[in-house]
């Protein structure tokens, strides 16, 4: 059986789903295969992100080859996230579908970034569970 793949999207995919990738393939690779996108790519992930997240749990997500990327950019997935940033994705087809309703952290300082990272790598833990234990053309919404 193949792993599901799961796109966490969001507007730059310069933040949020940059970590939500970098979380994913950290905490549930054994469940699901991790990606990240934007509707409009920024030029770079943020800096304040890949600090904290390598400060946090030893990922360097630029030398894991993690970079920002287009819609368009990703293979067919199962699973779409969008971030909380009003991002449609009508053109990306997915069995499953939520926003997670997340606050851009940018430019508000590291208590703010931990806070949204805490929140991600619960998300992601849930979504990890939801999806081994479930069949995924029969959920829309487990997390």
């Amino acid at each position: 059986m193949t792993k599901p793949k799961v796109a966490f999207i969001c507007t730059h995919n310069s933040c949020r789903s940059q970590i939500a990738e970098a979380l994913g393939r950290h905490l549930a690779s054994d469940v699901f295969d991790s990606y990240s996108a934007g509707t409009a790519p920024k030029r770079t992930i943020n800096p304040d992100a890949v600090r904290l997240v390598k400060e946090r749990y030893g990922i360097d997500v630029l030398a894991n080859g993690q970079h920002n990327k287009a819609l368009t950019d990703l293979p067919q997935v199962d699973v779409v996230i969008t971030m909380g940033c009003g991002v449609q994705c009508p053109s990306l087809p997915a069995q499953m579908r939520q926003d997670w309703g997340l606050d851009d952290p940018t430019g508000l300082g590291d208590d703010k970034f931990n806070q949204v990272i805490d929140q991600l790598e619960e998300r992601v833990k849930e979504l990890k569970e939801a999806l081994q234990t479930t069949k995924l053309g029969s959920v829309k919404n487990v997390v």
